[in-house]
């Protein structure tokens, strides 16, 4: 499955000019509050008009003003999420997911509804109501119900961004599954790093109506210059697999490319393939190996390139083809004698494996 947005709009003084493509996966639209993500969610679900453009799902068109094609909302199957759950208060929740099969006029499907109500964990809900659900049951409810009306593509306008962090960790692994397992494309908005790190397979960067990057996550969010939201939040994505768990440290070792890590958790089964967002403000650098030191993550590499970022500089570090990002001063830069190709010693603080930002991948690999 792919989408494909070529569009123009203009409201007032602001103008939105977007293009961009993505595939399967979960594609994230991040940017400034008022950059144009929400206006671009409307226009992909049909609430609002482009004054000039195309976007397709899969080739088939849903707007194209060059044919005089405009679908309706309705007739897009396009399932949207909103920040809010939205869901009827007088209506359980077995009735408030029906909804979406009876608007998008499907026949009843058992073994859908079974299927959607395992893999979002809503099953022992079915007979309460939203007003008894907690704000990330409502919004599983919310995502249940967008998915049973059969959508070829889900919207979900900062469907976290009402909830509390620990609302949010409940949630976050739902979407994951929905991601690797719903077989449905997703266009996500956010502009939380956070969120976008764990689930993104694309990010599209939009900065005053524009597309400023486009490109896989790993690449684009090691970036200093593409998160101005967040700018100390750039950081460096790695792909690791579970090996083991110490249960009396309570630290599990992962291996990868880069290297060995050991990090508080996750109690997941050998083999399991997860990755780890690493912000560059908690990477250290040395140009000898440490000793005496009480970090036990310490990752070999080479700098790859040198960056000025405001009044620091953002080191990129090769460890043996996985990029990794530091961000230090100009004056740590010139003491170390940093050039690219230089062999360094990256040092991972334990603050930098946030519980948020270590997601799962699919397939599971074996180790």
């Amino acid at each position: 499955m792919s989408i494909q947005v070529d569009v123009q709009l203009r409201r007032g003084a602001f103008a939105l000019e977007t293009t961009f493509a993505a595939g399967p996966g979960l594609t994230a639209l991040f940017g400034r509050s008022g950059s144009g993500k929400t206006t671009l969610i409307d226009l992909i679900a049909g609430l609002a008009r482009p004054d000039r453009g195309r976007i397709a799902v899969d080739g088939a068109a849903l707007v194209d003003t060059a044919a005089g094609l405009f679908l309706p909302p309705h007739r897009r199957r396009v399932g949207v999420v909103f920040q809010d759950a939205r869901l009827f208060p007088h209506l359980s929740v077995r009735t408030n997911l029906g909804y979406g099969r009876v608007f998008a006029r499907h026949r009843p499907d058992p073994a859908a509804f079974a299927s959607v109500t395992e893999m979002l964990g809503i099953g022992h809900l079915l007979d309460r109501r939203p007003a008894g659900l907690s704000g990330g049951e409502r919004q599983r409810v919310a995502i249940g119900r967008a998915l049973l009306a059969r959508p070829r593509l889900l919207l979900m306008d900062e469907p976290l961004a009402a909830l509390d962090e620990a609302r949010k960790a409940e949630i976050l692994p739902y979407i994951e599954r929905l991601r690797d397992e719903a077989g449905v494309p997703i266009v996500y908005v956010s502009h939380a790093v956070s969120e976008v790190a764990r689930l993104a397979t694309t990010v599209v960067v939009l900065e005053a109506g524009r597309v400023a990057a486009t490109g896989p996550a790993e690449a684009i969010l090691r970036r200093a210059d593409l998160v101005p939201i967040h700018e100390a939040e750039a950081g460096a994505l790695l792909d690791m697999v579970v090996a083991d768990r110490d249960p009396e440290t309570g630290l599990t070792r992962l291996t990868g490319a880069a290297g060995q890590l050991l990090v508080p958790g996750p109690a997941r089964a050998p083999g399991a393939r997860l990755r780890v967002r690493i912000p560059a403000r908690d990477v250290l650098v040395a140009t000898e190996r440490p000793r005496g030191l009480s970090a036990r993550n310490i990752l070999t590499g080479r700098v790859s390139a040198l960056t000025p970022s405001g009044t620091e500089i953002l080191v990129e570090i090769d460890c043996n083809g996985v990029p990794l990002a530091a961000r230090l001063t100009a004056a740590a830069v010139r003491e170390l004698g940093l050039v690219p190709d230089s062999p360094v010693y990256a040092i991972i603080k334990s603050a930098a494996f946030d519980p948020v930002g270590i997601g799962t991948l699919k397939p599971p690999v074996a180790i």
